[in-house]
């Protein structure tokens, strides 16, 4: 399995994380993710999951003026969105135990 398929269903809610640190726009998400280890996620992928979980109500954006250039698209998290975030680190939690769990007996064992 490749490390993007394992990310897929991860990425939402490491965004969700992100965004609700701070109010941010998609390439400076690209680069926190790139600072995080996951440099192989683009903006290319970021933008589509972004527009999802706009029409899902999870994030709302604002386009603001930026000294580099054109305007910039800034997300923020609704109430949804903060619900949707809390649920996946409940989820990421038992999922993180079982994985380590399952990874330390089996390695143990010798067969």
């Amino acid at each position: 399995m490749s490390q993007t398929q394992m990310l897929k269903g991860i990425l939402d809610g490491c965004l969700l994380a992100i965004i609700h640190g701070k109010e941010c726009y998609g390439y400076e998400m690209a680069e926190r993710l790139s600072e995080y280890g996951f440099g192989a996620v683009s903006e290319g992928t970021i933008y589509p999951l972004l527009m999802r979980m706009q029409r899902e109500g999870l994030v709302t954006s604002v386009r603001k003026s930026s000294t580099a250039g054109p305007k910039r698209k800034y997300y923020s998290l609704t109430e949804k969105g903060i619900n949707a975030l809390n649920d996946f680190l409940s989820r990421w939690s038992q999922l993180e135990k079982s994985v380590n769990a399952v990874i330390k007996q089996e390695t143990k064992r010798k067969g």
